[in-house]
């Protein structure tokens, strides 16, 4: 039934401008907006939706985009320049980046307090 269909992937923040500003000039994704909800263009063809809840909003509490990237240490240092702080779990280093086994990945949050993060592919 649905082998043929495009499906896509959504989540929820609290302000829709203020995902717009972080998504499109923080991270430098693609995004459209239409009827109140935003679309991130990633990966050429492939699109996920913003959709707002106001004050229903609750963040995630796993993390619903992984950015695969070259070289962590490079973006993180980019993204720390733009004013995104990251994550400083248990097991990550000064930069935030965690080292223990598995790929290299640091975590940080969207301004509805969703978790993303950086890892290198």
């Amino acid at each position: 039934m649905f082998e043929n269909t495009k499906a896509f992937s959504g989540f929820s923040v609290d302000d829709i401008p203020a995902a717009k500003q972080f998504y499109s000039e923080v991270l430098g994704i693609p995004v459209t907006e239409a009827n109140d909800m935003l679309r991130l263009h990633v990966g050429g063809d492939t699109e996920i939706l913003i959709y707002p809840k106001g004050t229903d909003h609750v963040p995630a509490t796993f993390t619903i985009l992984n950015f695969p990237v070259d070289d962590i240490e490079g973006a993180v240092k980019s993204l720390g320049d733009r004013g995104v702080r990251f994550e400083m779990l248990p097991g990550v280093d000064e930069d935030g980046i965690s080292r223990r086994g598995g790929p290299l990945i640091a975590w940080f949050k969207d301004p509805a307090g969703n978790w993303l993060s950086v890892l290198e592919a």
